[in-house]
């Protein structure tokens, strides 16, 4: 079972939310282990200390939320009720923001970042393809880490590259005309190790 099940049952503690949440993960096509995830730590107080510095802020969840992955590369479940109680909400209305966005994270990113564009354009240009390439190459799906913390896996819609599709950004670097070559290229410094 992934963190992201255990988590759900956990704040929402319904029977069904169990069920599905194991039947999910045993349908999954790509493993998705976090080793890791039981090591990471993260500071209470510096979430705190976030949600404190912009509570006043118009609209101050989505900032905090925001500052929170700036600094720690996600956004920890255990700084839901942190956040609530600082912000005066409630834990159902910080939950509902952060699965809402799919651009928050909520287990901690492997040590490179590869973010694939799914857009029209990108994929009118072999995006399809390119992305089955890649999934292939790190081990691991859309919305995932591969098992060895060396690779999170993100979609991406639109990267305002379209003259160049396909574009992907790796560790925040935009690569455009992307062919499964450069990608192999444009990443094999960064892992020796890969599939």
């Amino acid at each position: 079972m992934t963190a992201k099940f255990v988590w759900m049952t956990l704040v929402l503690g319904r029977e069904q939310d169990i069920q599905f949440g194991l039947l999910l993960a045993a349908s999954q096509k790509w493993t998705h282990r976090v080793p890791w995830m039981s090591t990471t730590r993260w500071d209470k107080a510096k979430v705190a200390a976030i949600a404190q510095e912009l509570k006043d802020k118009p609209g101050a969840l989505m900032p905090v939320l925001r500052r929170v992955q700036d600094e720690l590369g996600w956004v920890p479940a255990e700084c839901v009720p942190i956040v609530a109680e600082v912000l005066n909400l409630s834990r159902a209305e910080v939950h509902g923001v952060l699965s809402f966005y799919h651009d928050f994270r909520r287990d901690p990113p492997g040590r490179n970042i590869i973010k694939v564009c799914r857009a029209e354009s990108c994929q009118a240009m072999g995006g399809v393809s390119l992305a089955e390439h890649i999934k292939r190459r790190l081990g691991c799906d859309f919305g995932h880490t591969r098992g060895d913390g060396s690779f999170t896996l993100e979609p991406v819609y639109c990267l305002g590259n379209c003259a160049c599709s396909p574009a992907v950004v790796i560790n925040g670097q935009l690569l455009g005309r992307v062919t499964p070559e450069r990608f192999d290229a444009a990443i094999s410094e960064l892992d020796e190790n890969l599939l």
